[in-house]
């Protein structure tokens, strides 16, 4: 049987950094003070939230959505950041499924570290695409998630969609 080769170069940056040595900080507030959308991967700032790129994604298509006021429960949240997230949500599952197309969605908030949380003084939401079959045997016996573009061409793509009147 023969194999095909798969290439990602793109993760070489992940798998080789030094993950001790992140900026300590809120990633989040970080981004929102720098005004490096494109490095940073932050597709949308609104009035009340920010949508972003995971830099380190489940799937393709990895989205965050959080409010713009470093702010760690639900109950902290004003009704307008609750309305703006929840239309962003909408928004951007709309411009996902025209983009990559995928046929379904995983959309939830860890609240806390135990919950999974890996910044839990920041709320945000995560925006997963699915497809059938992207839990594989990569996943299950390799323990390798398989990214199928690159972070840049995604950001492309959803900036581009979002430019469009």
């Amino acid at each position: 049987m023969t194999h095909d080769p798969l290439w990602a170069p793109w993760r070489s940056a992940y798998v080789t950094a030094d993950k001790k040595k992140a900026p300590p900080g809120c990633f989040i507030c970080r981004y929102l003070n720098e005004s490096a959308d494109a490095t940073n991967f932050v597709v949308r700032r609104n009035p009340h939230s920010v949508v972003l790129l995971n830099l380190y994604p489940y799937n393709n298509g990895h989205l965050l959505i959080a409010p713009l006021a470093h702010k760690a429960s639900l109950s902290e949240l004003n009704d307008a950041e609750l309305l703006e997230i929840q239309q962003q949500l909408v928004s951007m599952t709309e411009s996902l499924q025209a983009i990559i197309k995928p046929e379904g969605f995983n959309i939830g908030v860890n609240l806390g570290h135990v919950a999974g949380a890996g910044l839990p003084g920041h709320i945000h939401w995560h925006i997963v695409p699915r497809w059938n079959g992207d839990t594989n045997f990569m996943g299950v016996c390799a323990e390798t998630r398989v990214i199928v573009q690159s972070l840049a061409e995604l950001y492309r793509l959803l900036t581009e969609h979002l430019a469009k009147p």
